[in-house]
């Protein structure tokens, strides 16, 4: 972890950038695998986010408490801040993508909680009074076509899908641009592993707060503190590691060097890897209208690394410059 630390303003940086985007959408895309697995073997989605948040949260502040203990310090003042979130950000990214998957096909719901960079750029133009630049416009569209394709969205009827499945996935696509937003506000002045460690830690409150009550369980912790299997013991806590803090702390990382709107846009390869794992494991096949899709994405990542955009309000600078400011 103390290897992502920001270290100079060089071209290198939003390469960088990129890279720890897409190794967390690599992560993201295999725990999405183990994940499924877990369902067939009974683990429902609700149990599997409650114990993700809350072994995740602990375990972070476990490696930070023996590495990196002055992460852990935070102003009272922030509190309200981590408050939304680890709620309205962390918490409602797992609960309204459960809920559309619930309602409408997986397809559907990844392409509507992919639809998050446009979000983010509106946000970023609209109310952040940001220029877009036309590279950036390209590569948003480029996402987008790419990844309706890549998830066969072109085989569902969208017009006639379950409208609250609709409803919870367009709310997904809301969580995850306001979580990746929010997030880069929280770094300006924090690593980012402190703001996904007190993101998890208040989501983990929150699940074993409501979850509870949503599945009729009386204690808190339930899904933590039940019996699983060595075999099932074994994937989630692959989960929690590899397909929560890593890949969560590596998109943070990302969104520190080359802020969210891009570092969403990258994000978008995760169904693009979960298809190849699944052609290579699974052998499942890919359509040539899914490897066109495949190809737009990349090509938008790569329109975005030709460009070599250094943007002076990435949360790193502003650390630094912050730093700088208060050492004089």
């Amino acid at each position: 972890m103390q290897g992502f630390e920001f270290m100079d303003q060089s071209a290198s940086i939003p390469k960088r950038g990129y890279l720890y985007v897409a190794l967390g959408a690599l992560l993201w895309a295999i725990s999405g695998s183990s994940a499924k697995f877990l369902f067939q073997q009974g683990v429902t989605p609700f149990d599997l986010a409650q114990a993700r948040v809350t072994l995740a949260s602990v375990l972070l502040f476990l490696w930070l408490l023996l590495h990196r203990p002055s992460l852990l310090r935070i102003s009272y003042k922030d509190i309200a801040y981590f408050v939304v979130l680890g709620v309205a950000g962390m918490a409602m990214v797992h609960l309204t993508y459960f809920l559309a998957i619930s309602k409408i096909k997986v397809a559907a719901a990844i392409l509507l909680q992919y639809q998050a960079p446009v979000l983010i750029a509106l946000y970023g133009v609209i109310v952040a009074k940001e220029n877009l630049t036309r590279y950036t416009v390209l590569a948003i569209l480029g996402a987008i076509a790419g990844c309706y394709l890549v998830v066969g969205a072109y085989n569902l009827d969208l017009l006639t899908l379950n409208r609250e499945g609709v409803i919870y996935g367009l709310l997904s696509a809301m969580a995850f641009g306001g979580y990746s937003v929010y997030g880069e506000r929280g770094m300006r002045r924090y690593d980012p592993w402190t703001v996904l460690f007190y993101a998890l830690l208040i989501a983990a409150i929150f699940w074993n707060s409501v979850h509870p009550l949503w599945n009729a369980a009386p204690p808190p912790f339930a899904s933590v503190l039940r019996s699983y299997s060595p075999v099932q013991w074994a994937w989630i806590l692959y989960i929690v590691v590899l397909g929560t803090i890593l890949p969560f702390g590596l998109y943070f990382q990302g969104i520190n060097l080359i802020r969210s709107t891009r570092a969403s846009i990258t994000a978008t390869l995760e169904p693009i890897t979960a298809g190849v794992i699944s052609y290579i494991f699974l052998r499942e096949s890919l359509s040539s209208l899914q490897i066109l899709g495949a190809i737009l994405v990349i090509g938008a990542i790569v329109l975005l690394q030709l460009r070599q955009e250094y943007d002076d309000k990435t949360p790193a600078l502003i650390r630094a410059r912050s730093n700088t400011a208060k050492a004089a």
